[in-house]
């Protein structure tokens, strides 16, 4: 997210669903000016205590009307938040309305070719609700996600105002531990995981 960022000194920029706050807190250590906002109130204040207490954080949903002006950011970025929602239409749609002409919103998702490979006997072309349950911490977690293929992935982008700028498959960061890559995986190869877009507001 950071590399297709660039440079974002001086730019003002929206971290929709910002978590606890690491693109948040990595964005304002490259002199940008970030707003973020999370639908979880335990996130928001998780996020408080990684930024301060003046951080620029709120409780919003993406699923609702934002509470920012229209025009009002450089940037927006989304970092594995799209995929959890059924509707793209509506929060695309809010996030062009906060976004400058030509600003660019920065996202990435579950690559959808993991869904085929995962769940084969699927529906690769159908919307579908999926959950799977993870151990975080040694506790249990299910997450729910929504796939879509990718010609609905582009599809929403274009009918929300949105131009296709760059599509990444990047391989995973040089430091990353070995027991969270595929095993046997070179070095400086990807592997299908997570799908990243630059998009342009038309």
């Amino acid at each position: 997210m950071l590399r297709l960022a660039g440079d974002v000194s001086g730019r003002r920029i929206l971290d929709a669903g910002c978590g606890s706050g690491p693109l948040t807190a990595a964005l304002r250590a490259q002199g940008a000016v970030v707003t973020g906002f999370d639908a979880s109130t335990a996130m928001v204040a998780l996020a408080r205590q990684r930024l301060g207490d003046d951080a620029d954080v709120h409780v919003a949903d993406l699923g609702a009307p934002l509470p920012f002006g229209d025009d009002e950011f450089d940037d927006v970025v989304a970092s594995l938040v799209l995929h959890y929602l059924e509707d793209w239409a509506g929060p695309l749609t809010e996030l062009r309305r906060v976004l400058k002409p030509g600003g660019r919103l920065i996202l990435s998702v579950i690559h959808p070719s993991v869904y085929a490979i995962v769940y084969p006997e699927a529906d690769y072309f159908a919307l579908t609700r999926y959950s799977e349950e993870y151990t975080f911490d040694g506790q249990s977690a299910v997450l729910t996600y929504w796939h879509r293929p990718l010609h609905a992935v582009t599809a929403a982008f274009a009918a929300a105002g949105f131009r296709i700028a760059t599509v990444s498959e990047p391989p995973p960061a040089a430091d990353t531990p070995p027991g969270l890559l595929p095993p046997g995986l070179a070095e400086g190869r990807s592997f299908l995981c997570f799908l990243f877009f630059v998009l342009e507001a038309a």
